[in-house]
């Protein structure tokens, strides 16, 4: 696997390099220390399987990053590694396309575990506490529901989803838009809002932004504690 790792901080950025290539020794890291390097990364070869942004950058705002690199490459996650872990973020994150949204102040076996988790293709977000700094609850705590795998990561086992849902929610778990999904999945527009409506239900959620979070805040280890806050 071969990641992008943007963080404008030399000792963060090296840390933060040996803990992602400590994971596997298929991992290559390329490491750089501003917007305009992560996009002369990124124009070549496009051979990146995932870009790790921090958000904090001395060129760039990293959420404008965030937005330009999902539009300009759709197909290539990118997750959220901030020294923030403020929910009003989180929320704006995953809402810009993040596919996930970690924390630096995590412990480094919590940081390992989440970057596996992401790197597996699921979702990795903070706790999401009721009332934080005023936002609004987007999961009111169906528990931790055991998971399936799946193509696109561990999906809950209860939400009781048709296979054609789930293939529906990995897809909009990447951040595809519907008109994207119905193309790959070869069906109208229409089938996939239908779709799109009835996994929001399952999961209790009103938009693609809170099933992102919520499905996140689903994939937990139960023995660390850092995770099930």
């Amino acid at each position: 696997m071969k990641v992008l790792l943007v963080d404008d901080h030399p000792l963060i950025l090296s840390a933060l390099r040996a803990v992602i290539e400590g994971l596997d020794e298929s991992i290559r890291v390329v490491a750089v220390e501003s917007a305009a390097a992560a996009r002369r990364a990124l124009a070549p070869a496009g051979d990146f399987e995932l870009v790790l942004l921090d958000l904090q950058l001395a060129d760039a705002n990293g959420f404008e990053l965030l937005e330009e690199f999902r539009a300009g490459y759709p197909g290539l996650p990118v997750v959220v590694i901030s020294a923030s872990d403020h929910t009003s973020d989180v929320i704006r994150a995953i809402d810009l396309g993040a596919m996930g949204f970690i924390p630096k102040r995590n412990s480094t076996e919590t940081l390992e575990r989440a970057l596996r988790l992401v790197m597996s293709g699921g979702i990795y977000v903070p706790t999401m506490r009721l009332g934080d700094e005023g936002e609004p609850a987007v999961w009111r705590g169906r528990g931790q529901p055991p998971l399936r795998e799946s193509a696109g990561g561990a999906i809950p086992q209860d939400l009781a989803l048709t296979p054609r849902q789930t293939e529906v929610l990995n897809l909009l778990l990447q951040g595809k838009p519907n008109k994207i999904i119905a193309r790959e999945l070869g069906v109208s527009v229409d089938t996939i809002k239908d779709h799109v409506a009835a996994v929001l239900k399952a999961l209790g959620v009103s938009s693609r932004t809170q099933a992102v979070l919520a499905v996140g805040q689903m994939q937990r280890w139960p023995d660390d504690p850092q995770l099930g806050e």
